[in-house]
Parts: C-alpha cells; structure tokens; sequence
C-alpha cells in the first residue's frame, strides 16, 4: 500500500499546492513580498558637518622692513705683541684676560748683553770724537805754515781729508750708540694701547725673537666692535633701492645686533664701511658695521646677526606663514566666501615680517583666509569658520568636557 503523506520524498510540489487552500496561498505570498521589500532596502547616509577651519580677517597693516645680515665680530685694534730683539723672558708683570692701559710693562728681556753692546758703542764714539779732535788739531797747526810756504799744499790738504774721515768716523760712532740704544729699550716692551690682553704666548726664560719676532700676547680694543659681513649683489641693490624709496642713506639705516643666544644688543650701530668692489668668486661685497661695546660683553670672533631698519610699509596685507601653501613655485591661501565656502586662490607674496608675509596681490581687505585647517579644506567645500577667540573657547569647552567628575 502507497504512503501518500506529506514527507514522503517522492511527494511533488504540485501535490502541496492542491492540500493548501486558495487564501492561504495568497497570504504566503504577500509575506514573501513583503520580506524581500524589507531586505533590499539600503539605509540611509547621513552627510558629516562642515569641517572646523580657523579663520582671520584681513586689516590694513603698517609692516615694518627689514633685512638680516649673518657675519662675525671682530675689534677695530688686534695689536700683537711680538719680541722685537732676541733674549730670554725675564718678567712677565700682568694678568692675563684683563684691561690694560697704554704704557704699562708686559714683558722684560733680560739687558745684560744689550748694555755690554752699548758700553762698547759707547767706546767706539769717544775714540771718533779723539780722533776727530786730532784731525782738527792738525789743520788749525799746519794751515799757518801753509800759508808761510813752510810746508806743501799736499800736507794741508791730507789733514782737511783726516778732519771729513773723523766726522764720518763720528757719525758711525754715534748710529752705533743708538742702535745700542735702541735694542737695549727694546728688552721693555710695553702696551702701546689701551684693551684687552689675551694669554701669554712663551713662559719665563724662554728664549724668544731669534730669527723671527715671537708672538708674546694679543692686545684687542673692544669699544666699539665691528661687524662684518658678506652682502650679495642683489641684496645690496636691493636695499639701495629700497634706501632711495625712504629718502636715506645707507649709512644712516639704524642696526640692531642679533646675538647667537637670540637676544638683542641694546645699543643701535650703523654702517661704517662698504667695500669698493664685489668679490668676484663669491659675488658678494664686504660690508662693516660699528655697534657700541661698553659692557665691553661683546669679543672678538662671536657670530651674530644685524637686523637692518629699512623703515615701514603703508596700506600693506600681511599674514602668517602658516596659511600659504606653494604649488609648482607659486603661492595659494584658502578663501572663505561670505556663503562660507572655500576656494583657492593665487597670490603674489612680498617680505617676511616676524611670523607673516606680505601679500602684494591677490587679497583684499576684509576678506577671509584659512589660517588652521588647510588639510581639510577642498575646492567649493562649505566650512564652518571660527575666529581666533572661537577656537580657543571651544577647545576650552572639549577640555572640560574630557575632564572626569572629582567625587
């Protein structure tokens, strides 16, 4: 006998259709439906708001000019002190590193071979005046007997010789004296300026100006110091032009000095000294400056910077350097239009100023740039600005926020 229930394997669906009543065919159906509708529909995308730029507005500013040097100090006076004679160090009364005054001994050499050598010079004047004092004596006896014809022409003349032979004699005798002299005052040597005495260069009973004078110290004036430096061409040009515009002269910018730990030199210099031709390997032009020294802080070989005052810029647009971006050699800042959309535009940039740049074309005044936030500005894309202040007290708030409650 045949199973003809439900689970049998061989039972066909058609066979389903005809136990199952017309409605409830129709309700499995709409529910089917009804489930695939549900299925396949895609949730909606909720759109994320404007990105948080900080904005400024852009004021009419006074910029000041200016332009930086990089050079190295130096004193107008390096005076070395050197052995002019030959001898041994026998004093060396002064401290080193310290002011000293014009004619104060350094150094002494010991003088005993120089005063043998000025006795013997000595010696050898007071034989010429002896011989001298002959040759005279021996005209003033035969220039009568000569005049009597007691005695030839020859004779006479033979002693007016011996009179020119002894004054020549007389001179040598006397350049020897002072040479003696002469070296003997060289075993004192004394400052011959006022300054800064650098270390001792031999020790006590060093032999010292054999062949060559031997460094003994370094003398340094450092009130006032000079400044110098390497100018290029066109920065030179440059301020040249820019000089004319203010109706002064170089020579009148005033300077500030720069010093390497960035602190500012409290007295003004100017310039001194502009070279007369432009080095032809390097392309650049020697230039000095002098800057008072009376703390006398300020030393030789120290690198520092000038700031050169080249007056101010009127009716200028100036802003910081963080909201320019460069593409391909040119600049871009990010502008927000009223409706606060961004767009990008070009600009024509002009000096440094501290932290900012001039702009020289491209802005107007009262228009509004991204200056935090460029990353996530895009072409035509709306942006909610906020101002410096803004900024802050939002990012006030969020750190509050983020604080946990004390219990």
């Amino acid at each position: 006998m045949k199973n003809n229930s439900v689970s049998s394997p061989r039972f066909k669906p058609a066979a389903i259709a005809k136990h199952l009543s017309t409605s409830s065919w129709k309700t499995l159906t709409v529910a089917g439906i009804t489930l695939m509708g549900v299925s396949c529909k895609k949730p909606e995308v909720v759109a994320p708001p404007p990105p948080i730029v900080e904005v400024m507005e852009l004021k009419v500013s006074e910029v000041p000019l200016n332009t930086t040097l990089i050079g190295q100090l130096d004193s107008p006076q390096n005076v070395e002190i050197r052995a002019r004679v030959e001898g041994f160090v026998d004093q060396m009364p002064f401290t080193e590193g310290v002011e000293i005054k014009q004619g104060d001994l350094l150094f002494s050499l010991d003088k005993k071979p120089f005063l043998e050598r000025l006795a013997a010079a000595n010696g050898m004047l007071a034989e010429a005046e002896a011989s001298l004092r002959k040759y005279e004596a021996d005209v003033a006896r035969l220039e009568p007997l000569y005049q009597k014809s007691a005695i030839p022409k020859q004779d006479l003349d033979n002693a007016k010789a011996g009179v020119e032979v002894g004054l020549a004699g007389l001179e040598s005798a006397k350049a020897r004296v002072q040479t003696a002299q002469l070296d003997l005052s060289y075993c004192e040597i004394k400052a011959p300026i006022s300054g800064l005495i650098g270390a001792k260069m031999v020790a006590l009973g060093e032999l010292v100006g054999k062949g060559e004078p031997t460094l003994l110290a370094t003398i340094s004036t450092l009130d006032p110091i000079w400044f110098y430096c390497n100018v290029s061409e066109v920065d030179y040009l440059r301020s040249v032009e820019k000089s004319k515009e203010l109706g002064r002269a170089i020579e009148s910018l005033p300077l500030s000095l720069i010093l390497s730990d960035g602190k500012e030199h409290p007295d003004k210099g100017k310039f001194v000294f502009i070279d007369r031709a432009v080095d032809v390997k390097t392309g650049t032009l020697r230039v000095r400056a002098e800057f008072p020294n009376k703390e006398k802080n300020l030393r030789p070989g120290m690198f520092a910077r000038a700031r050169v005052d080249l007056g101010t810029r009127k009716d200028c647009i100036e802003i910081p350097q963080r909201a320019l971006s460069e593409l391909q050699g040119k600049n871009f800042v990010w502008v927000i239009s009223p409706d606060n959309t961004a767009s990008q535009r070009q600009v024509k940039v002009g000096e440094l100023s501290n932290s900012n740049i001039v702009i020289l074309d491209g802005l107007k005044i009262g228009e509004r740039i991204v200056v935090e936030g460029l990353q996530k500005v895009r072409e035509k894309m709306l942006v909610n600005p906020m101002n410096a202040t803004q900024m802050a007290a939002m990012k006030s708030t969020a750190a509050a926020a983020e604080k946990p409650e004390k219990h």
